[in-house]
Formats: structure tokens, C-alpha cells, sequence
């Protein structure tokens, strides 16, 4: 299964591949690859914008190296516990139930851009620009949005027959540090995040599935913050050229709602 298909510098579709489609890039092996990783920067709704890959299974990971957040996107199966299970269902979508993502905006290479000239832009602009960054005349990174946009074959908003869901989500660290007003990798967010699990349960049912009003005994701030989430009500400041983006439900400022 490749992975983070879309990365600008090293995913299989990213604008510095140098391939175009699945079977570009593996050629007579194609037959042998059957799901396709989404990345942080993107999520199965702008995939389903390109009819190429309706025949893969979808699927979204963490990166191993950050064990904090490892469960940050995630696949979902209803399946045996086994690895052929697992596989089979990978290979028919029979047992796989869908994913949990990232807000695309908040990966890394999401909009193109230039960091070091402090420049964030949406594709059009870029076209509009030659992909020439306007402060240094470098050539900028055209991140994931660009990307599907060029390959695109369907409007947005379109799912192909049969495939799996999906949800959008913040990490629980993210949203305590938000509630808190400090960073998310402070000791005081530590804190806080193991309370609510250990009073809570696990991540993905506080953020997903506990009725509000439980969260809301242990942080009435926090429950605010998640309705929103669920709710898609938040604030989008887009990654871009290896920079992080920013998700927000108690922030408006800025951003794209």
C-alpha cells in the first residue's frame, strides 16, 4: 500500500513524483498494489475526485516515530483480529468500515507555498503565478490541493458506489491545548489529557461518540470545543511547504471557516 500518496516530495501522485496515476508509477505490478494511504494533507473526499482511483481501498495511518500520536488518523475494520482477515478485507473492502483523518488543511503540504518567503497560496493563485513564489522567484512547492485540482475528472463532493466513510478530527491534545490557551505539547495539556481519558475513556470516544454532557462534567470549555468539531464548525488556517496548519473551534479569526 503506498503511502501518503500525495506528499509533494515523496508520495506517488506528489508533485515532484513524477507520475500522474497508480499504474504510471508500477506499471505490470499495479495488480499487485490494492489500497492507497491518504497522508495528513488529504482525506478520501478529495481522492473521490479522481475516478482513477475508485478501485482502491482507502486507508489513512500515523507515523510510527511519534508514539503521542500515533492514533492521530486511523483505519477502521470490522474484521478478525488476524492478518489474512485484515488483508482480505483490504483487498474486497468487505470488513473495512472507513477511516479517521486529519483535517486535510491541517497537514503540511496541503495549499502550495514558499516558508522561508512566508508565502501560503490556494492553486489558483499559483497558476496565476507560473508556481513562481512572488517574493523570491523560486519555484514553490505545490502541495496536495493543487494536485488533485490538476488530476481531478469529477466535481467534489461525489463518492464512487460502495466506498467507505470517513471523519474528520483534532487530536484531544490539540483541543485541551486550545481550551488551556498554551501549546500542545506543554506539560499542563499532559496533565489534562490523561485526566479526561483516565475520567473518560479512550481518545476517539471523547472526541467521536461521548455525549457532550458527560464531557461537560469534567471541562465545560472542552465539550464546547468538540460540539463544534463535530459539528465541522471550525477554523481552517491551511498547511503548506512542510508547515503544519491549524485547526480551531474556539478561534475565528483568520483562517477559512
Amino acid at each position: 500500500m503506498p503511502a501518503h500518496v500525495w506528499t509533494p516530495w515523496f508520495g506517488v501522485l506528489g508533485s515532484k513524483s513524477g507520475f500522474d496515476s497508480i499504474e504510471e508509477c508500477f506499471g505490470d505490478l499495479t495488480e499487485h498494489v490494492f489500497a492507497l494511504e491518504t497522508g495528513l494533507s488529504a482525506d478520501p473526499a478529495m481522492m473521490w475526485q479522481v475516478s482513477g482511483l475508485d478501485g482502491y481501498r482507502l486507508v489513512s495511518y500515523s507515523d510510527a516515530h511519534s508514539p503521542p500520536i500515533v492514533g492521530r488518523e486511523t483505519t477502521v475494520f470490522e474484521t478478525d483480529l488476524d492478518y489474512f482477515a485484515i488483508e482480505r478485507d483490504l483487498r474486497t473492502g468487505a470488513g473495512l468500515c472507513g477511516t479517521t483523518e486529519f483535517f486535510p488543511e491541517a497537514g503540511k503540504y496541503h495549499v502550495d507555498g514558499h516558508r522561508k518567503c512566508g508565502v501560503r497560496l490556494d492553486p489558483e493563485e499559483t497558476r496565476k503565478l507560473g508556481g513562481l513564489c512572488p517574493v523570491c522567484g523560486r519555484k514553490l512547492t505545490v502541495g496536495v490541493l493543487s494536485r488533485v485540482q490538476n488530476l481531478a475528472d469529477r466535481p467534489a463532493g461525489r463518492s464512487p458506489r460502495g466506498a467507505a466513510g470517513f471523519r474528520n478530527l483534532v487530536p484531544l491534545p490539540d483541543l485541551v491545548a486550545e481550551t488551556l490557551g498554551v501549546g500542545p505539547k506543554s506539560k499542563k495539556v499532559g496533565a489534562e489529557t490523561d485526566r479526561l481519558v483516565a475520567a473518560l475513556g479512550p481518545e476517539f470516544a471523547i472526541l467521536g461518540d461521548l455525549p457532550l454532557d458527560a464531557i461537560a462534567d469534567c471541562s465545560l470549555r472542552l465539550a464546547e470545543a468538540i460540539g463544534r468539531l463535530r459539528n465541522g464548525d471550525v477554523t481552517k488556517d491551511p498547511g503548506y511547504d512542510g508547515e503544519f496548519g491549524r485547526i480551531r473551534t474556539l478561534s475565528v479569526r483568520g483562517g477559512q471557516r
